[in-house]
């Protein structure tokens, strides 16, 4: 008789708080999406579930894509960086050619699949980013003494981010940059550098914003939605009116109001609101509270990687989730300007679900070879 190796069933009960802990937050996606698109899908398309069943299938695929991932050992995805990196590029440049990228709502940010199903390149670009700038970092090791010898993925960074600020999709381009800035604090940019880089970055985001006057609007919306209530003020007015209804337990599953065509994006970029609604303060605070378990055994396992690219690969995959959660939810309760970020793991959209999925499966395989022996939280 065997006696089990304590340090292995530590393990496998860390890895368990992660998986469950997306599946949930997957879970709960799935039912706020039917329950906040139900309405708009069946005057679109005379199909209720229409936009549910779409989910149902991305999160099974998704999930395919998170066991497949976990079994490949992380190192292997390390030596496909440059193949990895030259597909996202390639990708964000071909979705701005007419007659390849699909345009939908002003933005031209999709890549037809065949049928009703699409591709979004800048999903997929934020995770190949991050690997890349771990597999980077990683071959510098700790000589980040002086800024130009992180230029290559600055260069890689603002390429990224100016071909998707052109689709345009301004909230993805910053979330890009938030994350190329994050991971190089993780890997050891002195701080005096990465302040640098930030204040070298106002005067473009200065530009980036005011150069476009839908983008001016939004900032003003921000500071003053009751400014112009009807216009661009209408989002935030419509999301804080949905969160406020709900107080403490929300109006119950399904008994929104706001999703009665008053809330646009009530399905994508303002769930969480709908989710608010619904289910009140305590519904809110649970997903936000998946999201925190998450953000702990995301940055747990970048602590214990065995080497340091996995250290800066979870790290950079974690922190590309989280912040991304944090922008969706700054927006939709009025903390931040419309930028029109998804909610990882929740709001509609395949390529969104499916690469943070990936991502997990890698967070989950690194896991695996994390040599602490204490994993509990």
């Amino acid at each position: 008789m065997t006696m089990e190796d304590p340090k292995q069933r530590k393990k496998e009960e860390f890895r368990s708080w992660l998986f469950f802990t997306v599946v949930a937050l997957v879970a709960i996606g799935v039912v706020m999406v039917y329950s906040a698109s139900a309405i708009v899908a069946h005057d679109r398309y005379g199909d209720s579930t229409f936009f549910f069943k779409r989910q149902v299938l991305w999160a099974a695929l998704g999930m395919a894509a998170l066991v497949i991932t976990q079994r490949i050992h992380y190192t292997g995805l390390r030596r496909l960086t440059p193949v990895l990196l030259f597909l996202a590029v390639a990708s964000l440049a071909l979705v701005l050619i007419p007659g390849i990228g699909r345009v939908a709502g002003g933005a031209r940010r999709w890549i037809a699949l065949g049928g009703p199903f699409s591709f979004q390149p800048a999903e997929g670009a934020k995770l190949a980013l991050a690997l890349y700038l771990a597999n980077f970092l990683a071959n510098r090791g700790e000589g980040l003494d002086e800024l130009r010898t992180v230029a290559p993925p600055l260069l890689v960074t603002a390429l990224m981010s100016c071909l998707i600020l052109v689709q345009p999709d301004m909230g993805t381009a910053l979330l890009v940059g938030l994350l190329a800035i994050g991971l190089l604090f993780i890997g050891g940019l002195r701080l005096t550098h990465l302040a640098a880089l930030g204040v070298a970055s106002v005067p473009l985001l200065t530009v980036a914003v005011l150069g476009e006057e839908y983008r001016r609007q939004r900032i003003m919306a921000f500071l003053d939605p009751w400014r112009d209530p009807q216009g661009a003020g209408f989002h935030i007015i419509q999301s804080l009116l949905a969160l406020g209804s709900g107080g403490l337990f929300g109006l119950g599953l399904g008994e929104s109001r706001q999703k009665f065509f008053y809330l646009p994006e009530r399905h994508t970029d303002f769930i969480f609101a709908i989710l608010g609604e619904e289910l009140g303060l305590v519904g809110g605070a649970v997903v936000l509270v998946l999201f925190g378990i998450l953000a702990v055994r995301g940055f747990r396992i970048a602590r214990d990687a065995p080497d340091r690219y996995g250290s800066l690969a979870a790290g950079g995959i974690t922190l590309m989730i989280v912040l991304q959660a944090i922008i969706n939810v700054g927006v939709t309760t009025g903390v931040l300007p419309i930028t029109g970020v998804p909610l990882p793991f929740v709001s509609f959209g395949g390529s969104s679900l499916v690469f943070a999925m990936i991502g997990v499966g890698i967070l989950l395989n690194i896991s695996q070879y994390c040599e602490q022996a204490d994993l509990r939280s």
